[in-house]
């Protein structure tokens, strides 16, 4: 048995070391400041300042980004201030030029609204008021009186989102953003999934992203993008792939494959199963599969030993968001997903890791 550190007394008290004690006086400053990142990234996003040294071609000073925002030279230079210490822009010291200079990392690049790499909408639908309100009700939530998301904003997330059009496109804009990296990151390291299947139903496919981004990389598959009428009556146009409207707790349309992600962790158990049940009588008997995209969370979650987050650790926050925006979602364990696929008639099953994302591909077949 490995050691433990700091001192015991008793089997279940630890006395804190003098240094942890230092270490957590620091590290509670990450959760009484945790909402400021996100805050300054959706004002970044908002103001477009990635898009600005983006098209600006070169390194930019500050005057000229502030002028090219609008912005007041000394308010805005303490955001860029707060955000290069973050890493999310650098910061470029040239004696040619008074003060400094702006450029783009990896990471800033994320944060352009638009392209095949931008995260920006995702940042920005849950930074949104209705989505941030729901945090307020999470302790609720855990004792049962009520559903964060609904006790918010007067109801759950798929009748506010039906009713307000805004809300809708931003959720669309933002699963698009997902779609596009995971479809991608799939087709580089998991393409053999597709092997042998000419249709595909993509269910509760949103507009079409990650269906259009599927049979652009392979062409011989024929895809259907699978979501409510008013979802796909906004659907992108895309050689290869109809849009069917409908409701997938009642029919899901015939495919040799029908495809999911970050659909089922947004219901409980029972709905997930009538779910893959319409989706098992969608696909043949035979050489039909299921193929869902979703995060496997570990059933012992392990502390975090560094500051930076891992992939790995982002089922955990999903989790939470899950139990946040949803009356029943909730990430799963291999555990879960082996219950729900079973009680829905899938009893054989494959797993799979999805470099690069917090996702992994499970393969489930009717037998």
């Amino acid at each position: 048995m490995g050691e433990v550190e700091g001192d015991h007394r008793g089997d279940l008290t630890l006395i804190p070391t003098e240094e942890e004690e230092e270490r957590a006086r620091v590290d509670i400053y990450k959760y009484i400041f945790g909402f400021v990142e996100m805050a300054v990234v959706k004002c970044a996003i908002e103001l477009g300042i990635a898009d600005t040294i983006e098209s600006h071609g070169r390194p930019i000073s500050l005057l000229e980004l502030s002028s090219d925002l609008g912005c007041a030279p000394h308010t805005f230079h303490r955001i860029m201030r707060f955000l290069v210490n973050r890493g999310i822009f650098k910061e470029i010291r040239n004696e040619a030029v008074e003060g400094c200079l702006y450029s783009q990392t990896a990471l800033s690049r994320l944060l352009v609204k638009s392209g095949d790499r931008s995260m920006a909408s995702l940042v920005l639908l849950l930074s949104s008021n209705p989505m941030m309100a729901s945090w307020h009700g999470l302790s609720a939530r855990v004792t049962g009186s009520s559903a964060p998301f609904e006790a918010a904003n007067g109801e759950d997330i798929w009748s506010y989102t039906a009713a307000n059009p805004g809300h809708s496109q931003l959720i669309n804009e933002a699963m698009a953003c997902h779609a596009r990296a995971t479809v991608a990151a799939i087709l580089d390291g998991c393409l053999d999934v597709f092997d042998g299947i000419g249709t595909v139903v993509d269910v509760g496919g949103g507009n079409g992203t990650a269906m259009q981004f599927l049979v652009r990389g392979c062409p011989s598959i024929q895809g259907i993008n699978f979501d409510l009428p008013y979802v796909v009556s906004a659907a992108l146009i895309c050689e290869g792939v109809v849009h069917i409207g409908g409701d997938m707790f009642d029919y899901v349309p015939k495919a040799d494959a029908a495809f999911l992600m970050w659909i089922l962790h947004d219901w409980g158990d029972d709905e997930c199963i009538q779910i893959l049940k319409k989706c098992r009588e969608a696909i043949p008997e035979n050489k039909g599969k299921v193929i869902i995209v979703e995060s496997v969370i570990e059933s012992k979650p392990q502390k975090v030993v560094k500051e930076e987050l891992e992939l790995k650790d982002l089922g955990f926050f999903l989790d939470m968001v899950m139990m946040a925006h949803t009356n029943n979602g909730k990430e799963r364990t291999m555990e879960e997903w082996a219950y729900v696929l079973g009680k829905a008639g899938f009893p054989r099953y494959n797993v799979r890791s999805i470099n690069g994302s917090a996702c992994s591909v499970i393969e489930a077949f009717p037998v």
